[in-house]
């Protein structure tokens, strides 16, 4: 396993939408593998393979109580097969925006398809923070970031702000 680096706004490869997978094999499963150990060591919830500049259908995540014993998820080609019509409010943050927040409205509960590590095709629903979590990821996947669903004004700020932290970074 290896740390990747995470991408941050506003690189392009953010915004560009992401091929299927059409092979699950080792290189595939390291993939896997290194999202999980980058995001638990960033520390974050959820990562998307564009995040890491690698522009394939694979998404990571684990929502479970740092209490609890982690249960992460593979996700490979994952897709949402329906959604409620009731929404729900989520403050979102995302790794490849750091240190920013915004309220996001989204639909409650999701279904989604996906394969794992082994191929093997799965359905499963979600509500709460794991149904906000897929669909954020799955946006990543789609070139759509969370403070896309932002008014403009407060989606600059943002960019803005994550821009100067990271000159901030730079020069220090």
């Amino acid at each position: 396993m290896a740390l990747r680096e995470i991408l941050i706004v506003p690189d392009p490869r953010l915004k560009k939408e992401c091929a299927a997978v059409t092979e699950v094999n080792d290189e595939i499963r390291q993939l896997l593998d290194d999202m999980l150990e980058t995001m638990y060591a960033a520390p974050g919830i959820g990562l998307a393979a564009p995040q890491i500049g690698v522009m394939k259908r694979v998404v990571v995540m684990d929502v479970s109580d740092e209490k609890d014993k982690p249960e992460p998820l593979k996700l490979i080609n994952p897709e949402i097969i329906w959604e409620s019509e009731e929404l729900a409010v989520y403050q979102e943050g995302c790794l490849s925006i750091p240190d920013q927040y915004a309220d996001v409205e989204r639909p409650a509960e999701v279904g989604m398809r996906y394969m794992d590590e082994n191929g093997k095709e799965h359905e499963i629903e979600a509500d709460g923070l794991l149904a906000t979590c897929i669909q954020h990821e799955i946006d990543h996947l789609d070139g759509v970031l969370f403070t896309d669903y932002l008014s403009a004004l407060k989606r600059n700020m943002i960019i803005k702000k994550v821009q100067k932290l990271q000159k901030t970074k730079k020069s220090a």
